[in-house]
């Protein structure tokens, strides 16, 4: 001690505030680049529900959680870090909810078209058809099955990028 004072290194704590602010700075940019990888895996994970669960089998429902098709829904916010995924496919809450193939109080409906190889192939104006009885069609929650599994996977993938990232600014 000279003249009533004591001098403190404090090379190190400047050190970890210089990475500190770094941090601070690429986090929220490393983040909307984690979470649009997040997206990437959603949407496959959907694909696969709707394979899975045989869900359709025209493949327009299919093909709209793909990034950049016309009917896909996929906005990554990065002021809030939000992911919006989903479809502009009209039936695709059908598919994933359920519904009245005939709902009560609607007259049987005819829906033109001809049966080939045990399908019924839609044809407009055709004079052949069938006549839709009312039946409820059960949905195949594709959707809420995708969630339940990135629900599983999220938590592990959050912790691996938070270790790297902690990795890369906070380690000498």
């Amino acid at each position: 001690m000279s003249g009533g004072y004591v001098q403190a290194d404090l090379t190190e704590l400047e050190n970890f505030v210089k990475h500190l602010h770094t941090a601070s700075v690429e986090f929220k940019k490393d983040m909307a680049a984690f979470l649009d990888g997040v997206g990437f895996d959603m949407l496959q994970i959907i694909q696969d529900e709707i394979i899975r669960l045989d869900a359709v089998d025209t493949r327009l429902l299919l093909k709209s959680f793909h990034k950049g098709d016309s009917q896909n829904i996929y906005q990554l916010n990065k002021g809030d870090l939000t992911l919006t995924i989903g479809t502009n496919v009209e039936y695709a809450a059908f598919v994933n909810d359920g519904h009245w193939l005939n709902p009560q109080g609607v007259e049987k409906r005819f829906v033109p078209g001809y049966w080939s190889n045990g399908r019924f192939i839609y044809q407009r104006g055709a004079k052949t058809g069938m006549l839709l009885k009312q039946r409820y069609i059960d949905g195949k929650h594709y959707m809420e099955h995708a969630i339940d599994i990135m629900n599983v996977m999220f938590p592990q993938l959050i912790e691996r990028k938070l270790e790297e990232w902690f990795s890369h600014y906070f380690s000498d």
